[in-house]
């Protein structure tokens, strides 16, 4: 038997649960109970974060003891899980007993093996970040995450050696390639690594606050939250074995979302190569959920409630959307009318409607007992065959954690069962009795490809699927389950259910639109955001064959995601540093399945090859093209008709719209295509 052992991040107990806790927790749970339907032995850990300032601050506002603040706060995390049927094995606490003598113990063999030393020190604190920043880091003498407002602050501290490390780490990432996923956060966090690391301070006197681990060495300290934090992959299954006698640890996967890159992927390691700890064998870091382009905050009024969505819809549609919509790794945008599509199309149009019309037929022309199948033509061989594939197919989609693929395989076989079912007509063979044997052929053709999709959505729709199951007569029991040929014909059909009632969509995208002024051709040529960008890394794109995803680098503090069909022009070695013109200010947009965050600029050459746009060599990441003469207007985004209304022409090299060249510092843009070629 195989082992997998998967973690969520501990959620910070002062915060309400919200969509991006809902995925990262759904996600293991998703990913935990494939690898039990493969077979393997799980464990799944999450849990809450309950110390430090913040979480003090919020009691003493309450007028409640620290401790009795974080008993009540933690439970809203679990009732959550409970509601989502999220089923892990342990919920850690950091307030836990054994989860404080491990921190304890740990702090006192660094402490031995002389990996911590005293210090004075100075500089920029966050409380909202809980942590030091330098003078670069800030943003408007704001901290570079949360944009909260920092205080000078000079103490005697207590530092972890974590810049002796280094080296260590760098050339661990390098000879393992999939440790961090996907690859182009490997390439962020080696890029963070050309830098020189600084040591750690982990801890905080106890005259700032109280309420944390004391350090075992010197009681007037506590130690700092995310040195407490991590350490709880490792401490909730200390001494824990799986039934083969291999220890839990190291962790399969730690899942988190992309902000806690630098903690997980920095902090982490070193503090488990100090004490001599085996690393996790990966670290997965998921995108963030956009509204309109821009990352969630309850503080702006764009947060997501998943209670809300769980209560008018169904806990599984919700699950269903999460993993369904979200390429793993890559950020996605969550909308209000995207969701009821995404389930309407897949969930109430093709595995609900194909669910009950299996059912009806069977109810209605054999008393609700399957049929057995007697004559199997070439379309019923296509169904066996692809069912038989499938099997593969997801396993190695949950090797390589690709969900929406993975579904995408799965649902494309409940597509062909609707097609079967179009092309053989089984209402129309009822109507002859000569033709009843093929009409029972049919059914259960249905029926067994029906079951099969079932049994590989389960870890996904885990209440719907068995549902529908028990209406086909049958249940997931085993591994054998997953395979072609469990239905025999003669079992008896369960109760009908209508499992995905379709969501009603009032279309209010007229009156939303009507005050937005129309743009002409010239006010597209002034309201373009054409930037320099750097090309950070290339991957293939999951659902497209002709696609790459790109990871640019357009000077802001985030990196990119760029979707782009220039796969039949240029290798990934060609792309990877390379600067491109990227159109900035479009209006991001899914492109099968990934969010794609502007467009970058090329035009064709004479053999029909894309040719992309080149910027002067001197340019700088971040920096404007202006066209000559047209006066930028106000930054707003567009969208892809917008940039259509206008044609950008090559003449002999250089880029013009109309008769005005575009420039960077008065230097042109150039492309290697003919001229008159447009650029796209």
């Amino acid at each position: 038997m195989k082992n997998f052992y998967i973690t969520t991040p501990i959620y910070y107990v002062n915060d309400a649960p919200h969509i991006g806790h809902a995925y990262t927790t759904v996600l293991a749970d998703i990913l935990t109970r494939y690898h039990q339907l493969f077979g393997y032995e799980s464990f799944f850990l999450t849990g809450t974060d309950e110390h430090g300032q913040k979480v003090q601050q919020a009691a003493q506002k309450r007028g409640v003891d620290p401790q009795a603040h974080v008993d009540e706060y933690n439970l809203h995390f679990k009732e959550l899980w409970n509601k989502m049927d999220i089923q892990y094995d342990h919920f850690i606490r950091t307030t836990d007993s054994d989860h404080k003598k491990f921190v304890s113990d740990s702090l006192q063999k660094l402490w031995d093996k002389g990996e911590i030393y005293a210090k004075e020190y100075e500089g920029w604190y966050s409380v909202g970040e809980e942590r030091f920043f330098a003078e670069e880091e800030l943003v408007d003498q704001k901290d570079p995450i949360g944009n909260r407002p920092v205080e000078w602050i000079k103490e005697k501290n207590y530092f972890f050696k974590m810049g002796k490390y280094q080296e260590k780490l760098i050339q661990y990432i390098e000879e393992n390639p999939n440790w961090i996923l996907p690859d182009f956060r490997k390439n962020e966090v080696l890029g963070f690594l050309k830098q020189e690391l600084t040591d750690l301070c982990i801890s905080r006197p106890k005259s700032r606050l109280s309420w944390g681990i004391p350090l075992p060495f010197d009681t007037d300290y506590v130690t700092y939250v995310w040195f407490d934090a991590l350490i709880n992959y490792v401490s909730a299954v200390q001494n824990k074995n799986f039934k083969n006698g291999a220890p839990l640890w190291p962790a399969s996967y730690h899942l988190i979302g992309k902000d806690i890159l630098t903690t997980h992927a920095i902090y982490w390691p070193t503090m488990l190569m100090a004490l001599e700890i085996p690393l996790p064998t990966h670290i997965l870091a998921h995108g963030w959920w956009l509204i309109d382009g821009s990352k969630m905050s309850k503080s702006s009024g764009t947060g997501v409630n998943p209670i809300d969505y769980m209560d008018q819809y169904g806990v599984d549609s919700f699950r269903y959307f999460l993993a369904r919509e979200m390429v793993v790794g890559l950020d996605s945008t969550f909308s209000d009318d995207a969701f009821k599509r995404r389930i309407n199309s897949d969930l109430a149009n093709d595995l609900g409607n194909l669910a009950n019309r299996v059912y009806k037929l069977v109810e209605t022309h054999f008393n609700g007992v399957l049929p057995a199948a007697t004559q199997i033509d070439s379309e019923a061989q296509k169904l066996i065959e692809y069912s038989k594939e499938l099997k593969k197919k997801v396993y190695t989609n949950i090797e390589q954690v690709k969900l929406s693929t993975l579904i995408e395989d799965i649902m494309s076989l409940v597509r062909m069962v609707n097609r079967y079912l179009e092309i053989k007509a089984p209402w129309k063979l009822a109507k002859d009795t000569n033709l009843r044997e093929e009409l029972g052929t049919v059914l259960f053709i249905s029926a067994e490809a029906l079951r099969i999709s079932l049994c590989f959505l389960s870890p996904i729709i885990p209440s719907k699927a068995q549902e529908a199951l028990h209406m086909l007569g049958s249940k997931l029991e085993s591994l054998d389950d997953l395979n072609w040929g469990k239905l025999k014909g003669g079992e008896v059909f369960g109760k009908a259910s209508v499992l995905f009632p379709r969501i009603e969509i009032t279309n209010t995208s007229k009156t939303q639109n009507s005050t937005q002024k129309p743009l002409f051709a010239k006010d597209v040529a002034a309201a373009l955001d054409l930037r320099v960008a750097k090309i950070l890394s290339v991957t293939n794109h999951p659902n497209a064959d002709s696609l790459y995803v790109l990871n640019i680098d357009a000077g802001e503090a985030e990196p990119r995601i760029v979707c782009s069909g220039i796969k039949s022009s240029y290798s990934p070695q060609e792309l990877e540093g390379r600067l491109v013109l990227l159109f900035a200010n479009l209006k991001a947009a899914p492109l099968r399945g990934v969010m794609s965050s502007g467009m970058i600029l090329a035009g064709e050459t004479e053999n029909k090859k894309t040719s992309l746009v080149s910027v002067p060599p001197e340019s700088k990441i971040g920096e404007r093209a202006f066209f000559q003469n047209i006066e930028a207007s106000e930054n707003r985004e567009l969208k892809i008709k917008d940039f259509q209304k206008i044609q950008l022409e090559v003449q002999n090299k250089s880029i013009f719209y109309l008769d005005n060249r575009l420039e960077i510092n008065q230097k042109p843009l150039t492309c290697e295509a003919p001229d008159g070629s447009t650029i796209h």
